[in-house]
């Protein structure tokens, strides 16, 4: 029996074409000002949209996508997550707080794992994002948990460090090594010993994610497991170093370091070890997870493979179990606007390039892989180039229209989503030019895909799952300083009827969010939304 049954809307008439679905990744409403990327890039189909009836800003941050605080950026898995399950769910970091504040964290199977292998003499290592970006992760979470390491007498522990550059401050990297420091250094009273061992630039060693680079994951696993890289007397040496040799890298690139002692790496991994990955998120999680775990590897070669206790933070992919053992149970987040609308009978289509296909399909679909129905769906992944996305703004953007042109002249689907990842994945360069171009090639995509929405006779719906590209720079004290992270800027909710089938006009929902977006889907598509979703933005009639 199908537990997601819809109902018909009342007064609504069917229409010829599809609804096509634009996720503009990291295009926020900014201040319209120089700093505002998105205000300086050539957008005139977008200005044309903004003009729409249909319009309404969304909250895309914060507590409005289940973030611990409205201090706290938006992301594109915690989006994705609001508008695929119409719904907030306490999200990674959310849950982690709690989990470490009721001490339950420590009470689960995988921390007596990590204690029992620290009682036989394992070292603990520590392995992810050093930042309090809040987005894969928070120092602030690394820091109770060495802080728990000591009260249970681990006598060893590594860190191996990602530097961030990216959720935070471009150059932060020094501030985060200095307070990790002081900690692992009062950790380390009475005889313990805890110490940075490795580390390197986010977007050069181990956070590769979709399989866009392997190597990345290569470098992170000879750096952090085998203790192979350019060595140094400590992480702040690293830093700086790079740093000095490279005024303008700023810590995403930074390359990999190893930390040694009278020569010899002081944190390689070894049998008998345990290893947390510490990061909440997922996307970036699974690549180093599969290489820890997998029996049949086979996208780089290991040279070495400890036999380890290995615990992620949360459990990045439910469905594949990767990894078998974490610290935090993720979201349980069942009945999404997929698992409606396949209930419903209706097809649909998905489709982005590889840096974001997974946001359209697994985060989409509540943090669960594969096909809800295969019969009704089909996901397509356009591969992504591994450049430096400032070297080439426009990235797949033409590739990943031209499948949704044809999808949408093939007639097959009622419901199309997309993803345009350039405003996210470019606005994180901090390259004031390339955003603009970034911003300007999803609008150029946007005036090809309504000539052919219109003579289907469809609709389109074009949104963002948080704010990037609309700030390019803050000013502190009369200096202007790059932005490369996200914003806490609102994102559009725009609606475009080209069949005239039905009068749709917005309902006035009060601070509406990235969650009010599923039921909207559902309205446009004929069916009231479910009594738990959060309500829809329209309703058919004056």
């Amino acid at each position: 029996m199908n537990r997601y049954n819809l109902t018909r809307l009342d007064g609504y008439n069917p229409f010829p074409g599809p609804l096509v679905l634009v996720v503009m990744d990291g295009v926020g409403i900014g201040k319209r000002d120089e700093s505002d990327g998105v205000y300086l890039a050539h957008t005139p189909v977008l200005d044309a949209l903004y003009q729409e009836p249909l319009f309404a800003e969304l909250k895309a941050h914060g507590k409005a996508v289940g973030q611990p605080s409205d201090e706290d950026m938006g992301n594109s898995e915690v989006g994705h997550n609001a508008l695929g399950a119409g719904r907030v769910f306490a999200q990674g970091a959310l849950l982690v707080n709690e989990a470490i504040a009721s001490k339950r964290i420590f009470e689960g199977a995988a921390w007596q794992s990590i204690r029992d292998h620290a009682q036989a003499g394992g070292t603990v290592h520590f392995m992810g994002l050093l930042s309090d970006g809040n987005v894969h992760s928070n120092i602030q979470q690394v820091l109770d948990l060495l802080d728990q390491c000591a009260v249970d007498g681990f006598p060893k522990v590594r860190m191996h460090i990602l530097t961030d550059g990216r959720d935070v401050g471009e150059r932060s990297a020094l501030g985060f090594i200095e307070t990790l420091e002081a900690k692992l250094k009062a950790c380390s009273e009475g005889g313990r010993d805890y110490r940075i061992a490795s580390g390197g630039g986010r977007m050069v060693v181990t956070m590769d994610r979709y399989g866009a680079d392997w190597g990345m994951v290569e470098r992170g696993w000879n750096t952090h497991v085998l203790g192979e890289g350019r060595t140094f007397a400590s992480a702040a040496e690293a830093v700086q170093t790079y740093y000095d040799e490279d005024p303008k890298v700023n810590d995403q690139f930074l390359g990999e370091f190893v930390i040694t002692e009278s020569g010899k790496p002081i944190g390689t991994i070894q049998d008998g070890d345990a290893v947390i990955l510490f990061n909440f998120r997922g996307d970036r999680s699974i690549e180093i997870s599969n290489a820890f775990e997998e029996i049949e590897f086979e996208h780089f070669d290991r040279k070495r493979v400890p036999a380890v206790f290995f615990a992620g933070m949360m459990q990045y992919d439910g469905d594949k179990f990767i990894p078998k053992n974490f610290l935090v149970e993720p979201p349980q987040i069942e009945g999404t606007l997929s698992e409606y609308l396949c209930g419903a009978g209706l097809t649909s289509y998905a489709v982005s390039e590889t840096q974001k296909f997974g946001h359209v399909t697994y985060f989409w679909n509540g943090n669960k892989s594969g096909y809800i129905d295969q019969k009704l769906e089909l996901f397509e992944e356009v591969r992504s180039d591994v450049i430096p996305f400032e070297q080439r703004p426009w990235m797949k953007a033409a590739e990943v229209t031209d499948a949704v042109i044809a999808a949408i002249k093939s007639g097959k689907y009622k419901f199309i989503r997309l993803n345009y990842p350039n405003g996210d994945m470019v606005g994180h360069t901090g390259v004031p030019d390339a955003v603009r171009i970034a911003v300007s090639s999803v609008d150029l995509m946007l005036a090809r895909l309504l000539p052919v929405i219109a003579a289907q006779g469809g609709m389109l719906l074009v949104t963002a799952d948080h704010g990037n590209a609309d700030l390019l720079f803050t000013e502190k004290k009369g200096k202007r300083e790059t932005h490369v992270a996200h914003t806490l800027n609102p994102v559009p909710f725009i609606v475009k009827d080209y069949s005239s089938a039905n009068r749709f006009t917005l309902t006035g929902v009060e601070a509406p969010g990235l969650s009010n977006v599923a039921a909207s889907v559902m309205n446009l598509l004929g069916f009231k939304a479910p009594e738990n979703y959060d309500p829809s933005l329209l309703k058919v009639g004056a």
